[in-house]
């Protein structure tokens, strides 16, 4: 921004300005008519930072990606979306949300995770939002807002029309007059799409509701949510996105109340080893995304519960010495040796403490515990990568190429897979995967240019030369 050199005292705006000063707001309204949000109620990331094609920064991690997948199919199932292959999607933001942008995905902030003290209050926002999927809310809403910009338009032009006819008359009468005629209309658009927007979460509470009851779930996580959200928000000036695109009115709440009582399942409890998969996601999230001083207030050393030592134990690995977090968390294999999930925080713990090859064991035995979970094969492969020893070279291929079967858009894990191809003499198979790294982080040019050096020295028409080809083709396409 510059200062201009005018005073403003001196400044005089002609009809014709104050015209133009007024399109420029109420185009200003139009766009933030636009922007009204997503549909839905409601550091360092666990495994590795990718984005999706929002540009949202996300977090990956296969225990905590599990749970959230065993809490949504079944609700997916009855509302009819269970072929969809909508995903989870967890953002790493410490507020509290939730919310649906497209068919494919449901969005849920590290926040919201944490905050949910139950697996039913967490279940029941992703019944809110599947109510939203399976009652076509995104298209509607659409169509109100493409709406609201027509309107917008109208009311801008007519408007402008009022506020120079106004000015022509001169005098502040004539001024406020056109004002007036500007700002009314859109003050009734914006009335009208948050009525509509708080009729569709009044759907989405329905259809939450129904689902929850057609899998014999309580809808009462759902309403204790709700009701703490709603009582946080009479004394947090700062409110989260959550509750400012999901307005709980009280009459909201009373209806939730009375459909959610009157389901069978009202009273039912969640399973106890369902309570404690959702306090180690929790506690998971507070050792990796916390301060060690906060880890300790929530979990002491007194509380000897193993949510408790999960969270000390990442804590320590994360901001402590390495010898000291092995110890913790050997003693956590000590009390459950069949989880992976603790194999795979000793081999992330020894990697990233500089001991590649101390890491292969406890991922391999990860690997082999989780039934060849993608992201951790990942992590297998980096270590391998990482010891700089031409014996784990293939090995680390082999992995790597496995797990982006499943994972096809991670540019980590093509980038590590470049590394083990050069590091076995294949530098035509090396500049292709770090082709694909550079395409899913967006770098067209340097994927065009990688692709293009892969393709001299593949056999035209197999089946690597085509991917290469392919990555050159589409680069050259969204370049135009």
């Amino acid at each position: 921004m510059t200062e201009s050199k005018t005073p403003i005292k001196a400044r005089r705006r002609t009809p014709a300005a104050r015209a133009c000063r007024a399109l420029a707001l109420v185009t200003a309204a139009a766009v933030a008519v636009t922007g009204l949000g997503p549909v839905g109620p409601l550091a360092t990331p666990v495994y590795a930072q990718e984005r999706v094609t929002t540009g949202l920064p996300i977090i990956r991690d296969t225990e905590i990606e599990n749970l959230l997948r065993d809490y949504a199919r079944p609700i997916l199932r009855v509302a009819g979306l269970g072929n969809h292959h909508i995903k989870v999607v967890i953002i790493n933001s410490r507020v509290f949300n939730a919310f649906v942008m497209d068919g494919r995905h449901i969005f849920v902030n590290a926040g919201a995770l944490f905050q949910t003290k139950t697996p039913n209050e967490l279940i029941g926002i992703f019944a809110h939002e599947t109510g939203h999927l399976a009652d076509g809310h995104l298209m509607r809403r659409r169509e109100k807002i493409a709406q609201a910009q027509t309107m917008s338009i109208v009311a801008m032009l007519a408007g402008i029309g009022a506020a120079v006819a106004g000015a022509s008359m001169g005098g502040a009468s004539g001024t406020n007059l056109g004002a007036a005629a500007i700002m009314a209309p859109q003050a009734t658009i914006g009335n009208l799409l948050l009525a509509y927007s708080r009729a569709q979460e009044d759907q989405a509470d329905h259809a939450a509701v129904r689902f929850l009851t057609a899998t014999h779930q309580s809808a009462k996580g759902l309403l204790d949510l709700f009701e703490r959200l709603h009582n946080e928000m009479l004394f947090d000036h700062d409110v989260d996105p959550y509750l400012q695109n999901h307005p709980l009115p009280a009459a909201r709440v009373a209806s939730l109340q009375r459909m959610a009582k009157a389901s069978p399942y009202w009273n039912k409890k969640d399973p106890p080893a369902l309570q404690l998969r959702h306090d180690m996601m929790r506690a998971k999230l507070s050792g990796f995304l916390e301060s060690p001083s906060t880890v300790l207030r929530r979990y002491p050393l007194s509380n000897r519960s193993l949510p408790a030592r999960y969270a000390r134990a990442i804590s320590a690995y994360r901001h402590s010495r390495l010898s000291r977090s092995i110890g913790l968390i050997d003693g956590l294999i000590r009390s459950k040796p069949d989880d992976p999930y603790f194999y795979e925080l000793k081999g992330q713990a020894l990697l990233e403490g500089g001991r590649p090859l101390q890491a292969i064991a406890p991922l391999r035995r990860a690997v082999a515990l989780s039934r060849y979970a993608p992201l951790i094969e990942i992590l297998l492969g980096q270590a391998m990568v990482a010891t700089n020893q031409k014996r784990y070279a293939g090995e680390a291929a082999r992995l790597l190429q496995s797990a982006l079967r499943q994972e096809p858009n991670m540019a980590s894990a093509y980038e590590q897979l470049a590394m083990a191809y050069g590091r076995e003499g294949k530098l035509a198979r090396a500049d292709l995967a770090s082709a694909h790294a550079a395409f899913n982080r967006g770098d067209i040019k340097t994927a065009r240019m990688l692709a293009a050096r892969a393709k001299t020295r593949l056999k035209v028409g197999s089946p690597a030369w085509v991917r290469a080809d392919d990555i050159v083709n589409a680069s050259a396409s969204k370049n135009h």
